[in-house]
């Protein structure tokens, strides 16, 4: 009973110990203990187990006991330690807490007594500074009243002197008093509701239009409208009114310039009617000497009675460009057809020399015509095109009909005036856009005359092909047309002009350039066997005389250096014309032009070299391979193929030094051209034996090796040849000589054969491998066998380049060809 017991209490224990994971890891953090009785998941049977692992440890189970014992009493202690420390923390807790609760009652009310005496202090302070608010406000409403008193005052007797000094036309005193008495009276405003205030101010304003009455009134008789001029009241007065009518509406300010500038302009209608001799063209010096004498006399006589912020000189000026150009406008719509190109451009000098005489003079700050503006100056540019210009100058065309007096003053780039007066010829430019195309069609037909006069070029050898000079005097023309008309117009007129550049820039292209380059034609004759081998150095020709090679490099120099100026033209006018119409100005069809004069020029080149060695191939096509008993030099017709390279190659690059990429374009057209043909000839060269395969090969490393060095073949100074040109003729040469290693090989065993077609040529074509099989000399019924068999090992497209298969080792082959292949390549290194 005993031990059930015990049971039921250990099971009852462990119930009530049971606690949750969250409180149990929450203990572990607080209480960290590697005991293995303060686990959780204790289990005494593993324990026990632990303690006494085999029967031999249980000799000492009194010892493990008793420590347990001890290890229990222990925790019994401090449970009882723990719990007595305990008993008395509510108590303390409680007694505490009333302690604080006091301590914030009485923190409260002392609070409170701060409060109430500081309400009582304001109060307080409040009585004291009530009457002084009182007597602040009283001071300030008294100041204000005294001050408006007198202001008021100011106002009664400033009216009443201004109305008697009105009636006596004293203006000078009248200039000051009137500004006073306007600033006083803003002051009353806001009191316009007092009938008093009102009529002061009503007085104040008939005071204002009495004088501008009265002022127009007297310089009316000062200087009237119609008749001569006579005096009228002392200048001094004049000018004191003026200072009155700064005060004044500026309607009366307008209104006496106008009456002025009309009055000082009226002989100049008179004297430049439209029906008078001097009012043309012709003698339109006069117009603008007429008004540079008024200026002076204005500033002998008036200089001092306008004041200078009415800039009254300037205005003068300004009414009359805009009078001058109305009446010239009328005066040209009338007599168009008297109106020649001299004419017109003396005209228009003599007017921009106007223009640019007023903004040394004059600031421009009057001019109120919205199409006038102020130029920007044009921004830097590292154009060619843009030399500086030493003025922009009126140059006349001196052609053939005499010179005109050039204007000496440049347009300054920010000259107000530009336009005021020259606008009016704009819609007359028609006849200076007419006169150049007449000049420029004048000037490509003496270029075409002295181009037949005198012959192509001689040839250079120093500086490159020489650019023909009619070239640069047509861009000289052109840019001094341009600037010329720049200066007239930088609307319409200019696109005109650039119309007219664009036309005989192709007809330059076209009569000048294409229509002298040399013509091919087709000879009879040709090399033949016989003659190849007997022929000796020297004793063939290029089909292109040296003279017609020096032309076709001049024309190709032209044309680049066309191409490029061209370039420049059109950003140089873009630049001149009005930003609205850049869009308009577009030279690419005359640089496409160009473009193909370049391109057919390098083409007659390549064609000249390709047709000199034309006759080498045809001879090496015909000569009988499968005869040739040993491998010797190379064979004549290589060394007549060389010859002709020689020859010609030096010659184009000397002519072509200013030009290099346009040579190295030679060079790699002829490659692109020579290769395919000389493969293609290769092919013809049936049948071949063993010995003539390896004599074709020499012949074929001996052309590789000048085909390499041919950009800098019989020139002293060696350059490296471009690497896109040495690209292209390893590429065709190396499949040249794959052609021929091929043939040199074995056809039995056939798979042997064909596998090693695969890896040195990887063409899957059947007629190049008919081909070689015909080079070979092979019967028709063993070539189709071997065709079947190439159909069937044909491989899948190589995915790596091309011409890392077309430099792979030859496969395994009898010892007889590999025996052969090594000996022509020691013969080659031994040539070399």
């Amino acid at each position: 009973m005993m031990e059930e017991e015990e049971l039921e209490f250990v099971e009852e224990l462990e119930a009530v110990l049971q606690l949750t994971p969250d409180v149990q890891l929450a203990i572990e953090q607080v209480f960290p203990s590697q005991d293995p009785l303060d686990r959780a998941d204790f289990n005494a049977v593993e324990y026990i187990n632990t303690l006494f692992p085999t029967e031999q440890s249980l000799a000492n189970i009194d010892e493990v006991v008793n420590k347990i014992r001890l290890k229990i009493r222990r925790l019994d202690d401090n449970i009882r330690t723990v719990v007595r420390g305990q008993t008395n923390v509510g108590q303390d807790g409680r007694q505490a807490l009333e302690e604080a609760q006091k301590a914030i009652q009485q923190l409260f009310g002392k609070i409170k007594d701060i409060k109430d005496k500081a309400e009582k202090s304001e109060q307080m302070v409040k009585e004291i500074t009530r009457d002084i608010k009182q007597l602040d406000h009283a001071k300030r409403h008294l100041t204000t009243s005294i001050t408006t008193l007198n202001h008021l005052h100011m106002l009664a007797g400033g009216v009443d002197s201004l109305e008697a000094m009105t009636r006596r036309r004293q203006y000078g005193e009248v200039a000051n008093l009137l500004q006073g008495v306007m600033n006083v009276l803003e002051h009353f405003h806001k009191y316009m509701g007092i009938p008093q205030i009102r009529q002061l101010s009503e007085r104040v304003k008939a005071a204002q239009t009495e004088l501008g009455q009265q002022i127009l009134a007297d310089f009316e008789e000062a200087f009237p409208s119609q008749g001569t001029k006579r005096p009228g009241g002392p200048s001094n007065v004049l000018r004191d009114a003026c200072l009155i009518a700064n005060i004044l509406d500026p309607r009366i300010k307008q209104e006496i310039i106008k009456k002025f500038i009309k009055q000082h302009l009226s002989e100049y209608l008179v004297l430049f009617q439209e029906n008078q001799d001097v009012a043309w063209l012709d003698k339109i010096d006069r117009r603008y000497a007429w008004i540079k004498r008024q200026l002076v006399d204005y500033e002998e006589k008036y200089g001092r009675m306008f004041p200078r912020e009415w800039y009254m000189a300037e205005r003068i000026a300004v009414e009359f460009c805009h009078i001058t150009r109305t009446e010239l406008a009328k005066i040209m719509r009338t007599r168009a057809k008297e109106i020649e190109v001299k004419l017109l451009l003396f005209a228009i000098q003599r007017t921009t020399n106007f223009e640019g005489f007023l903004a040394k003079r004059f600031s421009g700050c009057t001019l109120t015509d919205g199409t006038l503006k102020k130029l920007e100056s044009p921004p830097a540019s590292t154009n060619p095109f843009l030399e500086d210009e030493p003025a922009p100058e009126m140059e006349e065309l001196a052609m053939e009909k005499g010179d005109v007096e050039q204007p000496k003053k440049p347009k300054a780039p920010d000259n107000p005036f530009h336009g005021i007066v020259s606008k009016c010829f704009e819609p007359h430019l028609y006849v200076y856009i007419e006169s150049q195309d007449k000049n420029l069609g004048e000037l490509i037909d003496r270029f075409v005359a002295d181009f037949k006069a005198q012959g192509p070029p001689k040839p250079n050898t120093d500086e490159g092909g020489a650019v023909l000079p009619s070239c640069a005097d047509l861009f000289v023309y052109y840019k001094k047309c341009m600037v010329q008309c720049s200066q007239l117009s930088t609307g319409e007129p200019m696109i005109a002009l650039t119309t007219i550049f664009q036309k005989y820039l192709r007809e330059y292209a076209w009569k000048i350039l294409s229509g002298n380059l040399p013509k091919t034609t087709s000879s009879g004759g040709g090399l033949t066997i016989s003659s190849l081998l007997k022929e000796k150095e020297g004793s063939e020709v290029a089909k292109f005389t040296l003279e017609e090679l020096c032309l076709i490099c001049s024309i190709l120099s032209t044309a680049e250096y066309c191409l490029a100026t061209t370039q420049q033209l059109e950003e140089k006018l873009k630049e001149k014309v009005d930003v609205s119409l850049t869009e308009r100005i577009n030279l690419t069809g005359e640089m496409d032009t160009f473009s193909t004069v370049i391109s057919s020029s390098i083409q007659l080149l390549v064609q000249d070299l390709d047709a000199a060695c034309d006759p080498a191939l045809t001879a090496m096509s015909k000569m009988q391979w499968q005869n040739v008993e040993h491998v010797g030099d190379q064979s004549p017709y290589v060394t007549s193929a060389i010859l002709h390279i020689k020859q010609n190659v030096p010659i184009v690059r000397d002519n072509l030094a200013s030009t290099r990429k346009y040579f190295t374009q030679f060079c790699i057209k002829f490659a692109n051209s020579f290769i395919p043909k000389f493969i293609t000839h290769l092919f013809k060269c049936k049948p071949i034996s063993m010995v003539g395969a390896e004599q074709l090969l020499l012949d074929t490393h001996s052309l590789k090796m000048v085909l390499l060095d041919l950009p800098s073949i019989g020139s002293q100074v060696v350059r490296k040849a471009p690497a896109s040109y040495t690209k292209i003729v390893v590429k065709g040469m190396t499949r040249a000589e794959m052609i021929l290693k091929v043939v040199m090989a074995p056809h039995e065993p056939l798979v042997v054969f064909v596998d090693n077609y695969i890896k040195l040529l990887t063409d899957c074509n059947t007629e190049t491998f008919q081909k070689i099989l015909d080079m070979k000399g092979l019967k028709r019924s063993e070539q189709s066998s071997m065709l079947e068999l190439f159909r069937q090992r044909l491989p899948a497209p190589p995915s790596g380049p091309e011409g890392s298969s077309s430099l792979s080792l030859l496969a395994p082959t009898p010892e007889q060809e590999s025996s052969r292949i090594r000996k022509l390549e020691k013969l080659i290194k031994k040539r070399l």
